[in-house]
């Protein structure tokens, strides 16, 4: 009877162990196969056969269409270069050059994956529409109140997402450094 007892509680605590991990990667995302470079994350593998089973489940559950590796990459922050977590209420500045590509968005999405809903429903900005200065670089004002330039509205929500898709370009699961992507920098300059 003891036996069966120790049995027992071993496989239920195997169960809420393993549940609770799977439940963690899924939500929170796994460092497996991950490119980090500066603030921005990539899953280069997500959108090939090789994708690992904890990013496969975590597409699943949000119900995400990762892009193709021939197609592109997608890069996401949720934390400025310093680690503060991006905050709707404060001025954030993403600024600088971006990997070779042929096309990229950068838009804003809270912490659902929903796009952030905002009075002048402008979600992202596009490579083709961005204002930049004459050397290519380009800055990015993202806060709750209007500014000059590239603006991009939160409507105030406490935590966001930036995602950063580059379409056909040679960033991919061989990129390693910033010298081999150039990123473009996420600063927190103020909070209101």
């Amino acid at each position: 009877m003891r036996l069966i007892l120790i049995t027992l509680t071993a496989l239920l605590l195997a169960t809420v162990v393993g549940v609770g991990a799977t439940w963690m990667t899924t939500t929170r995302g796994t460092e497996i196969g991950a490119l980090t470079i500066g603030a921005w994350t990539a899953r280069p593998r997500t959108g090939t056969a090789d994708v690992d089973p904890y990013s496969r489940a975590t597409i699943v559950r949000n119900g995400e269409l990762p892009i193709g590796t021939g197609d592109g990459v997608a890069f996401t922050a949720t934390a400025d270069d310093k680690k503060k977590a991006l905050d709707g209420r404060c001025d954030v500045i993403v600024s600088g050059v971006t990997p070779p590509a042929r096309f990229w968005t950068l838009t804003l999405y809270d912490r659902k994956g929903h796009l952030v809903a905002n009075s002048l429903q402008r979600y992202g900005f596009t490579s083709q529409e961005i204002v930049r200065g004459s050397d290519g670089s380009f800055e990015i004002r993202i806060a709750s109140r209007s500014r000059a330039g590239n603006w991009l509205p939160t409507g105030g929500i406490e935590r966001y997402t930036l995602m950063l898709r580059l379409y056909d370009t040679p960033v991919g699961v061989a990129t390693r450094t910033q010298r081999d992507a150039p990123m473009p920098t996420i600063s927190t300059v103020g909070c209101s």
